[in-house]
């Protein structure tokens, strides 16, 4: 259900870029030097079973709902099996989960086989903050 939702939202995001509503670049919102978004679990090369909960973290900065323009906030965006967005505009990809509601965690179903996961933080527009606000990539096996 989560998934479906953020694939929605996904498509809806894309369907705005493709109609010109954000067809130019975002203006990017500033973010502290020292904000630092992470993944608390699991753990670069862990191994897993098939569903697993995936944990966000976050320093120096809060969670807001997307939409909700609060200065020092964003959303969670989990990059799976995928590559950084363009930083210039809304995160719009098949391959980012977006938690617009302001969620910290969630519970993943993947098949076997080795994954990545990254996380991206997106300002109340989802476009990525100034500098980015990306963790490292990890890498999981799901068994």
């Amino acid at each position: 259900m989560k998934k479906s939702l953020s694939l929605i939202l996904s498509l809806v995001i894309l369907i705005l870029l493709s109609s010109g509503s954000f067809a130019e670049e975002s203006k990017r919102t500033q973010a502290p030097k020292d904000a630092e978004v992470y993944i608390i679990s699991p753990k670069n090369g862990d191994v897993v079973g098939k569903n697993f909960v995936v944990k966000f973290g976050l320093k120096n900065m809060g969670i807001a709902p997307a939409g909700s323009d609060i200065k020092n906030t964003g959303h969670h965006h989990l990059i799976v099996n995928g590559e950084l967005p363009d930083f210039d505009y809304p995160i719009a990809d098949e391959n980012i989960i977006h938690f617009g509601g302001g969620q910290t965690e969630t519970t993943l179903h993947l098949e076997q086989g080795t994954h990545s996961l990254q996380m991206i933080l997106g300002d109340a527009n989802h476009v990525p903050h100034d500098p980015p606000i990306i963790s490292d990539k990890i890498r999981i096996i799901v068994q």
